[in-house]
């Protein structure tokens, strides 16, 4: 009969001594309360507690946390836009007291704290200086965030702004006003690239056409140094200039009806084709020649006449 109920105390007496050991994790600080009264804070590793006296009260996590708050606000040029700032905070290793005690909802109390930090900031900015100072309002929230929250255990490690999102509308515009700045800047390169190319294109020709002329001046000397030459032979058989002058005219106004007699199917008529032509020609070049120079002589005179009038 002893037997029997020794068995039930060996096992309940089991059940107790297992009890009074517990485990902590790595990163995590466990918290005694005995008889509803705080006693003290435990570690990582294996720990001892009183049975039915003492009890765990809470299990703290000291690993760094993040908290993502999404606040609404209004810029100075009126333009709603949402802001998400993230909190990322650590429970202090030696105010773990605090950090379970003092603070019922930490994570309440750090989103009024960046509620009120990024609404007192942004009215103060205009859209684009939202985005260009945004670590200047990560900065602010830090700063307020660490000074409320160390007297409760928590130390802000960093804070950032994450993402910032304007109104549908407003969006939409600044693409627009984006796509039109781009739109414009594509239009002055293309009309840089079309005004580059006419320039080209106009230095081309007048390049081209100085060489054409180049070349007909060179032509043109060559014919003339070829006539000198053909003149120079004549004289020497006896025959003068101007006799040299009309055969060779001759010769070329025959060699020119058989070129065009040679061609077919040509629209080039010569007129007049008689071998008189070619002679009748070179005299009316010859008097036109005379004729110039005379005329050039007179004005020379005339002009040294004005400036001599004493004279």
């Amino acid at each position: 009969m002893g037997e029997f109920f020794l068995i039930p105390i060996i096992f309940f007496g089991l059940i107790i001594l297992f009890s009074s050991f517990f485990t902590v994790k790595q990163q995590t600080a466990v918290l005694i309360e005995r008889f509803g009264r705080f006693q003290s804070v435990r570690n990582s590793g294996l720990q001892m507690k009183i049975p039915l006296i003492d009890r765990v009260a809470a299990r703290v996590n000291l690993k760094i946390q993040q908290l993502d708050v999404i606040v609404e606000t209004k810029t100075l040029d009126d333009v709603f836009v949402k802001l998400k700032v993230s909190v990322q905070y650590v429970v202090l290793r030696d105010k773990v007291y605090e950090a379970h005690y003092k603070l019922e909802y930490p994570h309440d109390q750090i989103t009024s704290y960046v509620f009120d930090v990024v609404r007192a900031e942004v009215p103060k900015m205009k859209l684009d200086d939202v985005f260009v100072k945004k670590d200047d309002i990560a900065i602010a929230v830090k700063a307020e965030l660490q000074e409320a929250m160390l007297d409760y255990g928590y130390d802000i490690i960093k804070t950032l702004v994450t993402d910032i999102d304007p109104d549908a509308q407003v969006k939409a515009a600044m693409n627009r006003i984006n796509a039109s700045e781009r739109e414009k800047i594509a239009a002055q390169f293309e009309g840089d690239a079309a005004r580059i190319l006419i320039v080209e294109k106009a230095k081309a020709e007048a390049e081209s056409k100085r060489l054409q002329g180049q070349g007909i001046a060179d032509q043109r000397r060559e014919i003339a140094r070829g006539l000198e030459e053909s003149v120079d032979v004549l004289n020497n058989v006896g025959i003068n200039s101007q006799e040299a002058s009309a055969l060779i005219v001759v010769t070329q106004h025959y060699d020119t009806l058989q070129s065009i007699g040679e061609a077919t199917n040509t629209n080039l008529i010569l007129l007049p084709n008689s071998p008189q032509a070619g002679s009748d020609m070179l005299n009316n070049m010859v008097a036109s020649f005379t004729a110039s120079n005379q005329i050039g002589e007179a004005m020379k005179e005339q002009n040294k006449n004005k400036k001599n009038p004493e004279k």
